[in-house]
């Protein structure tokens, strides 16, 4: 069983812990979860899809993510969750939180917060060795030159508009 600690509005631990994905939570608890921008050394994102029997959002792309779990910090969660996710290791000064938000969603008892980190590192294909139970597939962002380009997958849910824009 996995435990994921509980945080109160100004995202700080307040000693309580939950089952993963157990969505109960009161008004005011929130859990964490972590996603990662992975650049290569071209700047291309890499992408990840969802695998086909998830509850949620199946064979949808994504960045790699997840939850902080119980005693984890933020950092050592995105750096986890990148290395069983892709395969990829990077060192905490490889990366930086660049957004964090909140997202509030009393009706479905589902209250968190959201860590962006952008990690670059000098990588290419075959390095990247996807968790097989997580992840359908895993393309880099295409390079858009013009108008006529072709676009990106689409990602899914909020907070992924800053990344696009």
């Amino acid at each position: 069983m996995e435990f994921w600690d509980i945080y109160d509005s100004e995202k700080r631990v307040t000693g309580r812990k939950m089952l993963r994905n157990d969505w109960h939570m009161k008004p005011g608890d929130y859990h964490l979860t972590v996603l990662a921008l992975i650049r290569d050394a071209a700047g291309r994102i890499l992408i990840t899809q969802r695998k086909a029997d998830k509850e949620w959002a199946p064979l949808k792309w994504e960045i790699p993510g997840g939850g902080v779990r119980a005693g984890e910090t933020s950092e050592q969660a995105v750096l986890r969750e990148v290395a069983e996710e892709t395969g990829l290791r990077f060192a905490p000064e490889q990366g930086h939180c660049i957004h964090t938000y909140r997202s509030d969603s009393p009706a479905e008892q589902n209250n968190y917060f959201v860590d962006i980190y952008e990690f670059r590192g000098d990588f290419v294909r075959d390095d990247v060795k996807i968790q097989e139970d997580e992840v359908e597939n895993f393309p880099f962002s295409l390079q858009q030159t013009d108008e006529n380009s072709t676009q990106d997958p689409e990602p899914i849910g909020a907070g992924y508009e800053f990344i696009i824009k």
